[in-house]
């Protein structure tokens, strides 16, 4: 395979004997290094290498301008904003950069195509004016607004280019338009020199015309690269601009048109591969290269082409570990790496500042941030770790400054106040205290900077950042708070990028589409060649209608459709093996539809192109479920011992009968629940505040009579201690609004309900006698089984006698029933977690029988603060399922069945045999 650059340099040897006086014009500065390799290989003797340029560098080189960044460019237009918007309908600077990127963009088309501005300009006024005309005499105040900002684009365009050009600067339209002002300058200048523009396809009107007129004065040439399947059929858009070009240039009525090429019909295999989402395509093309690097030793004249250059770091993490020579043409951007969330946390801890506090999702968000770990470093031990628990531990939903900074060690103080105390809204505090942080992120690095290289590498180009806006800040006083900040910075890393270093001329080269330009491969892999992605499909990213662009000669996306075409036909020229990977998924608004280029193949196929197709699925190794089973060894009998000794919980027992496996992990291992903080009341915590508040009004009552005046005397304390048992319980959390304060009033409610049951009880005569608030309890029991003690224990709610029934009671902020405390068959006890309410009740039950034998009626239940207007629901046993019949009296055969049941299940729980087993959910 001979390539097209190799073809360029061997004609421009055999016409030119003295090389150093030529300059070389290519469409990317990429070109410019492998036209070069391609000259040292063929030069025989020593000599002075031609001028190589990029059209950019040869435009800016005719016109006398620099090239001004997007960033400086939109702050340059603002102030000419400000000089001419009246300052009452002056829009800020973040809601003004919205629109002006646009505009800008449509200044830099209008001038790359010479269009003349006034035209163009006093069109689309008037083009709005018939949109908005009305039958109204007078127009709205909003109207009037909108079509005055029509009128003014001539003025905002004028304002501007006089005002970067004094500066020596220019965006890269006005570049063009003054290089086509200064061309026969520069011509008169380089009389003596010839210029080969190499490769094009596609050219702006600037470009056009500089060309052209380089071509009349007879001291240029022009070579292209197409192909006579392309150039040859009028309809295919992959020579739509040359052969534009070859029709309506001059210079071709007299000259060649060099070249047109037969590269195409040779001998090609093309695989069409699908691949369901992006990922399954970077795992496939390491697949690819893995195959390829076996059946040959280099990877020289491979190409990995990225459609979408998001895939870059998937195709990264994909290639072959053989690969060790490897060159990326494209740049990462700068607002995928890790340390542009670290600032953009920083950012969002400001915007979420209140009264001298910060929203603590933001404060562990940049606690947490591991960019951020070797400030907080000290010896063994993180010190952002013991702040995020303190702060969970103690429920605090906005944390406040002090209470930050004096938990950190006395020489990190000075960091954590910097990171944590308000900025006060202002721009510049900000940028200078992340530049503060960059360095002593760098100062932290610097030891082992071997370790470190990546990380150094990327605070480097992050303080580039930073110095470009603490200039821009400076020199334009327009950024005036901290969101707009934000915006602006979001803006320049979405568009800078940090790039790699490789050697361009050896191995493996991984780019994206736009560096493919007059380079060839023998190997081309291509990605995302879907609808959408390539060709990019419409897009309306301009304030000027497709009419007006069709009536002024300006690009449409018909012409960068056709862009997209040339290139990636141009990519398969010469190309002997070609793999084009697509999407088959929709991802979002792309729906996983091939390209039309796939289609095209397909359907056109040529004589010598191998074309097959299919999909690739990726591996998904087939996984049983399978329930967990742990075997019980020494270990875990001896923490089930320890356990036995101090007493198994009915809350403990009813957790193994839900589900063994969580028995293990709670009471064996000693796993406990995720600590987070509770914005909003969780059902727990709710229920402990109840609880705890019915203990305070009830426990001065144990041993005594409850009279209507006792219950009386309780409501006006209610509130005071349902607030107090909150801040206990929900730590420093906000119950005084949103849903924490409907909580609050439900805890309240119950309370209140409850009283007003209980009250409307002792009005009708009955005679209540509180026994026990919240007693601690413990039995022993006898198993003659196991060699060692076994005891159960817990906390009864309340045992009272209502009466003369002995009444032993549990309270459940949750729904109950009266069917969830009733059983027919005594196994199930302890078989289906739906019986845990009567278990628990029974256990209570019985320690409570164990120290003193029953000497009345005894009933066991539950009161629901849900199912208040059910009362105390009894335990009870039934014959049969249905049955109104119904025993609800505790009575000691009672126990003696529940006694059986509680055997079996801690004898379970004890054998060595018997693993702890995961139960299907």
């Amino acid at each position: 395979m001979k390539s097209f650059l190799s073809h360029v340099v061997s004609y421009i040897l055999e016409n030119n004997t003295n090389i150093s006086n030529l300059t070389l014009v290519l469409p990317s500065k990429r070109a410019g290094v492998f036209l070069k390799h391609e000259l040292s290989q063929q030069i025989q003797k020593t000599s002075f290498a031609p001028e190589i340029l990029s059209i950019e560098e040869l435009v800016e080189e005719i016109s006398g301008y620099t090239s001004v960044s997007n960033t400086e460019l939109l702050f340059e237009f603002y102030t000419v904003y400000k000089e001419l918007t009246p300052k009452d309908a002056q829009e800020s600077f973040d809601s003004f950069s919205k629109w002006a990127q646009i505009l800008l963009q449509d200044f830099n088309e209008i001038d790359r195509y010479l269009i003349p501005q006034k035209d163009i300009f006093n069109y689309l006024g008037a083009i709005q004016e018939i949109n908005h005309w009305s039958l109204e005499k007078e127009p709205t105040t909003l109207v009037k607004n909108y079509l005055t900002f029509w009128n003014k684009l001539q003025d905002y365009y004028d304002g501007l280019t006089e005002k970067i050009t004094q500066k020596g600067i220019a965006y890269q339209g006005l570049v063009y338009r003054e290089a086509v002002d200064s061309l026969e300058f520069y011509l008169h200048k380089n009389e003596d020199k010839k210029h080969y523009f190499i490769g094009f396809n596609a050219l702006n009107t600037a470009e056009e015309k500089i060309i052209q007129e380089f071509l009349e004065v007879g001291n240029a040439e022009i070579l292209w690269d197409t192909d006579h399947i392309f150039f040859e059929d009028p309809e295919h858009d992959a020579s739509l601009f040359l052969r534009r070009h070859r029709y309506d240039w001059n210079y071709f009525k007299d000259n060649a048109f060099s070249w047109i090429a037969n590269n195409f019909s040779n001998k090609k295999n093309i695989e069409i591969i699908g691949a369901p989402k992006n990922v399954t395509q970077a795992k496939h093309i390491g697949e690819i290269l893995q195959k390829i690097q076996q059946q040959e030793e280099s990877l020289q004249d491979v190409a990995v082409v990225l459609g979408d250059e998001q895939l870059l770091i998937p195709c990264l993490n994909s290639l072959p570990k053989e690969i060790e020579k490897l060159n990326i043409t494209m740049g990462f951007p700068l607002k995928d790496i890790p340390l542009a969330t670290t600032f953009n946390n920083l950012y969002i801890l400001q915007e979420h500042h209140r009264n001298n506090t910060f929203y603590y999702k933001s404060v562990i968000n940049v606690l947490s941030d591991t960019n951020l770990r070797p400030l907080f470093q000290q010896k063994d031990k993180n010190v952002a770790t013991d702040i995020i628990h303190y702060i969970q531990s103690n429920n605090i939903i906005y944390v406040s400054t002090e209470n930050i900074v004096e938990r950190f060690p006395k020489d990190i103080q000075d960091i954590a106040s910097m990171l944590f105390t308000y900025w006060n809204d202002k721009p510049k505090i900000a940028i200078q205290n992340c530049i503060t942080l960059i360095r002593r992120l760098k100062t932290s690095l610097i030891d082992e900077r071997e370790q470190h290289l990546l990380a150094l590498e990327y605070l480097y180009r992050f303080n580039e950042v930073f110095n470009q806006l603490q200039l821009l800040t400076k020199q334009h006083n327009y950024i005036t708070d901290i969101k707009s900040l934000l915006t602006l910075y979001k803006e320049i890393i979405s568009t800078e990028t940090l790039d790699f270093k490789g050697e361009p001329l050896q191995g493996l080269q991984l780019m994206g589409m736009l560096e493919t330009r007059v380079l060839d491969f023998k190997t081309v892999i291509l990605s995302s060649v879907n609808e959408g992605i390539l060709p990019s499909g419409k897009s309306n990213n301009s304030f000027i209608p497709f009419d007006l662009k069709k009536q002024f000669n300006l690009p449409t996306y018909k012409e960068k459709d056709a862009i997209y075409t040339y290139h990636f036909y141009r990519l398969l020229h010469r190309a002997e093996n070609v793999y084009l990977l697509y999407n088959t998924e929709a991802d979002g608004l792309n729906g996983g539809e091939k390209s039309r280029f796939l289609m095209q193949l397909e359907t056109y196929t040529m004589p010598n192109h191998m074309i097959s197709q299919h999909v690739v699925i990726p591996k998904v190794p087939k996984i049983t479920a399978q329930l967990q089973v742990v075997q019980k060894d020494v270990s875990i009998l001896k923490r089930i011992k320890d356990i036995a000794n101090k007493g198994f919980s009915p809350s403990a027992l009813t957790s193994y009968i839900r589900n063994p496996i969580d028995f293990y992990y709670q009471k064996i291992l000693g796993i406990q629940e995720y600590e987070a903080v509770e914005e909003t009341v969780a059902a727990n915590t709710l229920g402990t505040v109840v609880h705890d508040t019915l203990e305070l009004l009830y426990k001065p009552f144990e041993g005594k009579i409850v009279v209507v005046e006792d219950i009386k005397a309780m409501f006006k304390n209610v509130e005071q201690l349902v607030t107090d048992n909150f801040k206990k319980t929900y730590g420093e959390g906000n119950i005084h609004r949103g849903k924490n304060l409907i909580i609050f009033n439900v805890a309240k409610r119950y309370v209140t309900n409850f009283l007003q049951q209980e009250m409307q009880l002792l009005k009708k005569g009955k005679v209540l006698r509180i026994l026990q608030i919240e007693k601690t309890l413990q039995a022993k029991i006898d198993i003659p089984e196991l060699d060692f003690p076994v005891y159960i224990g817990g906390k009864v709610d309340r045992v009272d006698e209502l009466d003369g029934i002995l009444r032993i009671i549990d309270y459940k902020t949750g729904k109950v029933s009266q069917g969830d405390v009733e059983i027919v068959h005594w196994d199930l006890l302890t078989q289906d977690y739906k019986f845990s309410k009567s278990f628990q009740v029974l256990a209570y039950a019985y320690m409570i029988y164990q120290k003193q034998a029953f000497q009345q009626d005894t009933e066991a239940g539950i009161i629901s603060f849900k199912n208040l207007q059910s009362g105390f629901l009894k335990f009870g046993t039934k014959d049969k399922p249905g049955s109104r019949t119904k025993n609800q009296l505790v009575t000691s055969e009672t126990l003696d069945d529940f006694l059986v049941e509680l055997k079996q299940l801690i004898l379970e729980i004890c054998n060595q045999t018997v693993p702890f087993t995961e139960k299907e959910v």
